[in-house]
């Protein structure tokens, strides 16, 4: 009956000395595994305008990993904004908040779906023609984004915090060096 087991006993003691063998010093890995298409609504809420422009960059980022290694053509991302960040989606404020068309205009491009919430927008003294033409106004955010869960797509929030480098955590720790 033990001999049945031993190729088993056998394959989870190498496991075990291998990853026993592992250690702080050993490097990562990095996992290519291709990526499927996906389907993603970001939901964008920030406290300062010019945060949104910041936050295309997770939307960027999101499209270049699904080109490099993914089904990009058969993925869609969908930005739901509903905080400060609309003063700089509206082509009222253009002069404030150069550059910002330009890049709404790129994600667009790209594919990526852009919608603004009334509500969010009426609260903040603009109508739904106020926005730039890349933009779809909807009633509610709220509701938006559980439409979109509710399609199948994944919830994401953009969430801003300042960058820390290895090079500041480095300053901080200089026995790192």
């Amino acid at each position: 009956m033990m001999k049945k087991y031993l190729p088993l006993i056998a394959l989870a003691l190498a496991a075990a000395c291998r990853t026993a063998a592992a250690g702080p010093d050993d490097p990562s890995k990095f996992d290519a595994t291709p990526y499927k298409p996906q389907k993603a609504v970001y939901d964008f809420n920030f406290a300062k305008p010019l945060d949104g422009k910041a936050a295309f960059g997770y939307v960027r980022n999101h499209l270049e990993a699904l080109k490099k290694y993914g089904d990009v053509k058969n993925s869609h991302i969908v930005i739901v904004a509903h905080g400060n960040e609309l003063h700089a989606f509206s082509r009222l404020n253009r002069a404030a908040y150069p550059g910002v068309y330009e890049d709404l205009k790129a994600l667009a491009d790209a594919g990526v779906t852009i919608r603004v919430c009334g509500n969010a927008a009426r609260s903040r003294g603009y109508k739904p023609d106020e926005f730039y033409d890349v933009i779809t106004v909807a009633p509610a955010a709220v509701s938006d984004l559980a439409k979109w869960q509710n399609q199948g797509y994944s919830y994401m929030y953009a969430e801003m915090f300042p960058r820390v480098t290895r090079d500041d955590i480095v300053k901080q720790y200089p026995e790192l060096q």
